[in-house]
């Protein structure tokens, strides 16, 4: 019966070679992988070993998805108004499975920023980041980045105190960014015909994260897009040509 099965047009139109049993068929089982073509078809065995990597890469992105299954999951509970997104979070805490599907987010997200650091600084110790692979890092250090920016949106959308206050000082920062921030650096130099200056309250980097001069409604609402629509597409993208351009740089960087 299973040979018929294997034999039958519907299973050769999904998979299109058999089980991998030498070197040519392992090629193109991951060749013909959307899954397993983003990887290179063989690496270093020094490279793989968890010494070398310490598996920060791959925990990252295991990471990620169980913040993007959390994240969505939350969502149907979660409403991005002052009016409720306190209470939902008092009730996602008390009542919705136990509270366990927020704390796993919660902790998701500070272990997913303790291994990307790690990850970061494994490459960097381990020389991973030289020639071929200079783009590649500048990816990694672009994910830094907007993983950091997606545990800062993601900050005030409990709305408490601690929320509101932190995120009013980390807008506040946004004051004093060079060419964008009112307090910032060469920000007098841009000016308009007339002496008019072109960043004011209502135009510096401050005001557009916060879309207002203050932590309100509309911060809120923008903090909620970024944290649960635009940060994550993008960091999909990225991860994406990240795993890709491992495999066209020759597989994981091997010891020194």
């Amino acid at each position: 019966m299973l040979n018929y099965i294997r034999s039958t047009q519907a299973w050769n139109s999904i998979f299109r070679h058999g089980i991998p049993r030498d070197r040519r068929t392992r090629v193109m089982a991951v060749m013909s992988n959307l899954f397993l073509h983003l990887h290179p078809v063989a690496v270093r065995k020094s490279g793989i070993r968890l010494s070398f990597t310490w598996c920060m890469g791959g925990l990252t992105f295991f990471l990620f998805l169980a913040e993007t299954i959390s994240g969505v999951l939350l969502m149907f509970y979660y409403r991005p108004v002052p009016e409720y997104a306190y209470a939902d979070i008092i009730g996602l805490r008390a009542h919705v499975t136990l509270g366990l599907l927020r704390e796993i987010h919660r902790w998701g997200a500070h272990a997913m920023i303790i291994a990307i650091w790690l990850h970061m600084m494994r490459v960097f110790l381990t020389g991973s980041y030289k020639p071929p692979r200079e783009f590649n890092w500048g990816v990694g250090v672009i994910l830094l980045v907007l993983t950091m920016l997606m545990s800062f949106t993601g900050y005030l959308l409990p709305w408490d105190q601690l929320a509101v206050w932190a995120i009013t000082v980390g807008s506040n920062m946004g004051k004093a960014t060079p060419f964008m921030g009112m307090a910032g650096p060469f920000t007098d130099m841009l000016l308009l015909p007339g002496g008019v200056p072109l960043v004011t309250v209502k135009s510096d980097a401050a005001y557009l994260l916060l879309a207002g001069t203050s932590v309100g409604e509309n911060a809120l609402m923008r903090f909620y897009v970024l944290h649960c629509i635009a940060l994550p597409l993008v960091l999909a993208v990225l991860i994406a040509i990240h795993f890709w351009r491992i495999r066209k740089d020759g597989g994981i960087s091997g010891p020194m």
